[in-house]
């Protein structure tokens, strides 16, 4: 019999040990019968599966940890199953399943097991020789240094803290080398595509089995469609019921904010930032200023512009105040190529995506020439009026150098990155976005930036722009927000009437 047949037909030989259908034997949905195959499939070292909160993925995963413990699809002797989680009490959860299945087996096996508690959680099965057990650990590397388990079970690893999360994992998966084990990886959706649990889904390795749930981007929260792709054990009777979720994500939408945000990570499983601390805008309020039909190029043009070095991006907003229209664009240097650099920062094949829908450009080789990136600019708005040009102080002195090359006549207006400044801007363009006065085409490249980008706040409840992650590219969101800001300084100041001469 194949393992994964083996492992199907006794998971469903148990009783679900709590909840509304406790005490009803196990019955596998089809999409949990299909992470079980590719699984435990025998090319398959590490397993991975990516769904939203409540669709049982924990008590899965511990009905495969007890069948391992069992040996009833690897016979090994000394069986030994980890159960990895961020904290102590999130790896309770999963031990707690294990041992509620265990109490459905019956009296001659439940005879050989002994539940441990302290000084750590645990469960010994004394049959095939004895020696097999299931611990449960926190993401502490260290704490299982030299261990050499069979299976290990890692629970939520898409929100275990990032240094420690890496060492545990590395230190988990050097072990199981020792003895061919298996790594079931499980989790709701990481924030974002540079996470390590987001890499085993968008680049795996050979070895790797992926199964994920996750909606395509961009869409409402109450969605319906998506809901159930996000969570397919709705269909079943799993977890939450697809009511519920239209409920949740209605009264998500009306109450916005981290409550929307934490609605999309949870239960939509959507790649956003679940954190508290301050964004710049959150996925939905920036999919609120983007549209199919963008509003004309009416009245002057305020161009933003963010220089960037060798690894970062170069871009450019154009921002109409009087229609609110914004356009943006960005520019690489050749070398690396736009996929390599991709793989460096953690996106994937992203930056291509983005040339090919014309979001993005390449310009010189190892730096973006200024001066004729500057050309490059203007071309985008050749005929149009230009009110002024905003960049970074801290780059006047090279700007202005390519400006001057360039042959560019038009105000000039210079602007700090720190807390004043940047806080200035930071409002009005958050102002501008809530008011409807900014309008863009769905656009990846903004997308990526917004997603990247957050607010520091310092004790006086100031904000400036910085980075989320160290690989992240924000520059497309500081141009625009730089132009933003300065068309909205723009429009804000009164009108100066002229007066006929006064003869005395």
């Amino acid at each position: 019999m194949k393992p994964a047949t083996a492992a199907i037909r006794f998971m469903e030989s148990l009783k679900i040990p709590e909840g509304p259908l406790a005490g009803q034997p196990v019955k596998l949905a089809p999409f949990q019968k299909q992470f079980v195959r590719g699984a435990l499939a025998p090319e398959v070292q590490v397993a991975v599966l990516s769904i939203g909160r409540g669709n049982a993925k924990t008590a899965l995963s511990a009905g495969v940890a007890l069948g391992a413990l069992l040996g009833e699809f690897d016979r090994q002797p000394r069986r030994e199953i980890l159960i990895a989680a961020r904290t102590r009490d999130q790896a309770r959860i999963a031990w707690d399943f294990v041992a509620g299945f265990a109490h459905s087996l019956p009296d001659e096996k439940q005879e050989l097991l002994t539940f441990r508690r302290s000084p750590r959680l645990e469960i010994e099965y004394q049959g095939d020789g004895g020696g097999h057990f299931v611990r449960a650990i926190a993401a502490d590397g260290k704490s299982i240094l030299g261990s050499a388990p069979t299976l290990v079970l890692m629970d939520e690893r898409g929100h275990w803290p990032l240094d420690k999360g890496n060492d545990l994992e590395h230190a988990l998966l050097s072990g199981l080398g020792k003895r061919g084990g298996k790594a079931l990886i499980i989790s709701t959706s990481a924030a974002d595509d540079a996470h390590p649990f987001s890499r085993w889904i968008d680049d795996p390795q050979p070895g790797t089995y992926v199964q994920e749930h996750r909606p395509p981007p961009g869409l409402p929260a109450d969605d319906r469609e998506s809901l159930l792709i996000a969570n397919p054990g709705a269909k079943h009777g799993i977890g939450a019921s697809l009511e519920w979720l239209e409920a949740s994500a209605r009264r998500a939408i009306a109450r916005g904010g981290s409550t929307l945000t934490s609605f999309r990570l949870y239960n939509r499983n959507e790649r956003v930032s679940g954190e508290s601390r301050d964004v710049l805008l959150t996925v939905d309020e920036w999919m609120a200023c983007q549209t199919d039909e963008l509003p004309p190029r009416a009245g002057p043009v305020v161009i933003g512009v963010d220089l960037g070095g060798s690894a970062s991006m170069t871009a450019a907003a154009f921002y109409w105040p009087e229609s609110g229209r914004l356009e943006c664009l960005g520019t690489f240097p050749s070398m690396p190529s736009l996929l390599d650099r991709g793989q460096n920062d953690g996106v994937s094949d992203r930056y291509v995506t983005m040339q090919d829908r014309g979001e993005l450009s390449v310009l010189g080789e190892k730096t973006v020439p200024v001066a004729p990136w500057l050309v490059q600019v203007m071309r985008q708005v050749e005929g149009e009026q230009i009110a002024a040009l905003t960049a970074d102080r801290y780059k006047q002195a090279e700007l202005g150098e390519a400006i001057d090359k360039a042959g560019i006549r038009c105000p000039i207006v210079w602007r700090g990155q720190g807390f004043r400044d940047g806080g200035e801007d930071v409002e009005r363009f958050r102002r501008a976005c809530f008011d409807g006065k900014v309008r863009s085409r769905p656009s990846l490249l903004m997308s990526s930036a917004f997603a990247d980008a957050v607010c520091l706040r310092d004790p006086a409840n100031n904000l400036k722009l910085a980075k989320a992650r160290s690989t992240g590219r924000i520059d497309a969101a500081s141009a625009t927000v730089l132009a933003v800001a300065e068309g909205a300084r723009m429009t804000a100041r009164p009108e100066k009437k002229s007066r006929g001469a006064v003869w005395v």
